[in-house]
């Protein structure tokens, strides 16, 4: 049984509340899980606390093989429990096929636009 430290998703439509919670990988995001060590609130401001955990709960099951979620990893980073590395993805803005196929077709369109301009200037 793998465990995983996530989110589970409360509150109401438009108005999203998580708890931080152990549960099996297996189980659904807002499904039955283990024990609930803390909460996120998205809706307050930046300059406040977003998100509360029990340390000591979240290092406990760490231990015992549970694996964080990225953005539980991103709250376990900014409070020193665990290190998240940098994600890197470069060629995330590179475009896909059909982007480039219709660059290359409005590219060619605006050359045999400017042909014919050119040999009347002339």
């Amino acid at each position: 049984m793998s465990l995983k430290i996530r989110l589970a998703r409360r509150g109401t439509k438009k108005r999203p509340f998580y708890q931080i919670v152990v549960a099996d990988s297996r189980s659904p995001r807002d499904g039955r899980f283990i024990e609930k060590i803390g909460t996120y609130n998205p809706i307050l401001p930046k300059d406040q606390k977003r998100f509360e955990f029990d340390i000591e709960a979240a290092k406990a099951w760490m231990a015992k093989g549970a694996t964080p979620t990225d953005r539980v990893a991103r709250f376990f980073d900014s409070e020193g429990i665990l290190k998240r590395e940098a994600r890197s993805n470069p060629e995330k803005a590179v475009p896909g096929k059909k982007a480039d196929e219709r660059a290359a077709s409005k590219a060619a369109k605006a050359a045999k636009a400017a042909e014919p301009a050119e040999t009347s200037a002339e």
